[in-house]
């Protein structure tokens, strides 16, 4: 297990009543009802908040990534997630795609930025080897 050196950040949320309840930041700035996938009932859930945040991740990866390679970004860089919940024999687990989207780059160009993006970006690195992933440009 690779362990931090240097810490940048620590997020801290408090959640009580697991899928039907309730998500808040110890800052305010997170503050979110929580429903069960697919019900009609108010609120967001995991997947869509593991998705919001990968991708933002995702993205910021790619903007550090075009940096380096001193490759200018274009306007409308955008990251969808979709982050599947499903189940097999061993229970309950998780897959992930992301579609990127970098218009009017050249394609060698822009696969470069995602398949660097995506040896950076910690969401990814998380996941590596534990969960079904595809990126596919867009």
């Amino acid at each position: 297990m690779t362990k931090i050196q240097k810490l940048i950040y620590t997020g801290r949320t408090h959640t009580t009543g697991g899928r039907a309840g309730t998500a808040r930041s110890d800052d305010g700035q997170l503050d979110v009802k929580l429903s069960t996938p697919g019900t009609s009932v108010p609120g967001t859930n995991p997947e869509q908040l593991f998705g919001a945040g990968w991708s933002s991740c995702f993205a910021a990866a790619i903007g550090l990534a075009a940096k380096e390679q001193k490759v200018a970004l274009p306007g409308g860089v955008s990251v969808d997630a979709e982050i599947d919940l499903g189940t097999n024999s061993d229970g309950y687990l998780l897959a992930a795609r992301l579609n990127v989207s970098l218009p009017g780059l050249d394609r060698e160009v822009a696969q470069q930025l995602v398949a660097t993006a995506h040896l950076t970006c910690p969401y990814s690195k998380a996941t590596r080897g534990n969960i079904d992933v595809q990126i596919t440009l867009v």
